[in-house]
């Protein structure tokens, strides 16, 4: 058995799409990509050390598959995350993907919670799912997330696609562990609770 964790970076008031590149995700006119950048470096180092140093494999929308596939399978494996990345296996969860062209990559087809549960029952290492945020959605739903790994900025941008939806059902979590990095931005690590 194995555990689900999500990496996720978000504003203030929530939003989570495209923290990177003004490019990265436009869907419904959103106009404030790459909101994290000012905060990016010391956000990836700690990132780096708190979520990427042990061996994990991934778990991906299409979406932001399309997106890492071409930068990290290019990227040189003598940068430590680039290794990771590229030597782990990509669970991709794709109904439109038919050729999958980043080594060690899987598509996931079908009903997906019930593949993701399959894959958790498997054993092997932690599974990481690194933005995707219809993917989240779908995997909060079910209740198949054990940890919530969220990166806040302090930065509010309004609109745009949230972590947490209306409607999402109730869970509770506990507080594992928090810090700050010294441009402002809140790391905080919850663990799923039983009971609701």
């Amino acid at each position: 058995m194995r555990e689900l964790a999500i990496l996720t970076f978000m504003t203030l008031d929530g939003v989570m799409q495209a923290p990177s590149d003004p490019s990265e995700d436009t869907s419904g006119g959103f106009q404030h990509g790459g909101w994290a950048r000012p905060w990016w470096d010391e956000v990836m180092a700690q990132v780096g050390e708190v979520a990427m140093t042990r061996p994990y494999d991934l778990l991906l929308g299409r979406k932001t598959y399309e997106l890492f596939a071409p930068h990290w399978s290019s990227a040189t494996n003598e940068d430590g995350p680039a290794a990771l990345l590229n030597n782990a296996t990509k669970y991709v969860v794709t109904n439109t993907l038919d050729i999958l062209t980043w080594q060690n990559s899987i598509a996931v087809q079908g009903d997906a919670p019930s593949e993701i549960k399959k894959l958790k029952a498997q054993d092997g290492p932690l599974l990481q799912v690194h933005g995707s945020a219809n993917l989240i959605q779908t995997l909060h739903r079910h209740d198949l997330i054990d940890e919530f790994r969220l990166w806040t900025f302090p930065i509010v941008v309004g609109g745009g696609k949230r972590l947490f939806e209306p409607m999402s059902p109730m869970r509770r979590l506990a507080l594992k562990e928090t810090a700050q990095t010294e441009n402002g931005a809140i790391m905080s690590i919850y663990r799923r609770q039983p009971g609701i």
